[in-house]
């Protein structure tokens, strides 16, 4: 399996991992069927717009790399541009994934729109275009593979 040397630097140097103190907004999402879960805290300010953010991801490269290079992305953005940091863009900015790493880049996008929904929550404020975060990214797929 061929990763691409920026999967291979942000999967060595992650940048943004930890946690972050009275976040406005934290997201914790699972994939049950790798067991990979990531979190991401969030620190917005009174404009809206995403002062800091960190991560701590247990997973493999593929999920370390994504996680930091999404929060790269979204750092210092409006909630808006937040919310066009689709697993599509960071697996573009990250020159792409392996096909079976791809659910990895979907893990980092749902982490991030989960920490944006808990802001919501608790500002009492609707975001456009975001839906509850699921906790599992896999609960809406059929079980059928369960033998395997």
């Amino acid at each position: 399996m061929m990763y691409s040397e920026k999967v291979m630097d942000h999967f060595q140097n992650p940048r943004n991992v930890g946690e972050i103190e009275d976040a406005s907004g934290v997201g914790t999402v699972g994939n049950a069927k790798c067991g990979d879960i990531m979190r991401v805290y969030l620190d917005i300010d009174e404009n809206q717009m995403i002062r800091d953010v960190k991560f701590k991801t247990f997973g493999c490269g593929a999920a370390v790399a994504t996680s930091s290079m999404a929060t790269e992305l979204v750092k210092g953005k409006s909630i808006q541009d937040a919310m066009k940091v689709t697993n599509q863009v960071v697996m573009e900015a990250l020159d792409g994934l392996p096909p079976v790493k791809v659910h990895c880049s979907l893990l980092a996008e749902e982490a991030i729109h989960a920490a944006l929904w808990d802001y919501a929550q608790k500002h009492e404020i609707k975001i456009e275009g975001l839906e509850k975060p699921k906790s599992d990214i896999h609960e809406d797929e059929e079980e059928e593979d369960e033998e395997y």
